[in-house]
């Protein structure tokens, strides 16, 4: 099964970056090929969650459930779409007064082994892109730190 891990240290607290990624209903507003959002249900601990991901004429939509256990971690737990399966876990840990480490880890397979060899190629660039639509949403919503966001991966 591809996976995909990464560590960055970002200009943020741990709780507003827990946020950032917990807002799924706000993940159309800034994420590349993320169409449309739709939470089933949400508790401080748990939620279910429809997302929408195009690209061009292609759409695709996963539901996930998410486990929350703020301020440290969001585990995302693939049940259904168009993948064998799909994990990714988020770890935030603080520090410093407004710094933290983010782990971020993703685990996937597809149905299709063909599909999956073709996408193992463009994956590590969606990624990325990703991963960059997140720190450009922290920065839009809590301000440009004096210090800069670095990865540490």
């Amino acid at each position: 099964m591809p996976s995909i891990r990464e560590t960055h240290r970002l200009p943020y607290t741990a709780e507003q970056m827990f946020d950032l990624v917990a807002d799924v209903d706000k993940y159309p507003e800034f994420l590349p090929w993320v169409v449309a959002t739709r939470v089933r249900n949400d508790s401080e601990t748990e939620m279910t969650a429809d997302m929408l991901v195009g690209f061009k004429a292609l759409r695709e939509k996963f539901t996930s459930k998410v486990v929350k256990d703020r301020p440290n971690t969001i585990n995302v737990h693939y049940i259904d779409g168009p993948l064998r399966d799909l994990d990714n876990n988020w770890t935030f840990r603080s520090c410093g007064e407004s710094c933290c480490e983010i782990d971020f880890a993703v685990d996937f397979s597809f149905k299709n082994i063909m599909f999956e060899t073709l996408a193992g190629q463009y994956i590590d660039r969606a990624f990325r892109k990703m991963v960059t639509a997140f720190e450009a949403r922290a920065e839009e919503l809590y301000g440009k730190s004096s210090s800069s966001a670095q990865s540490v991966a």
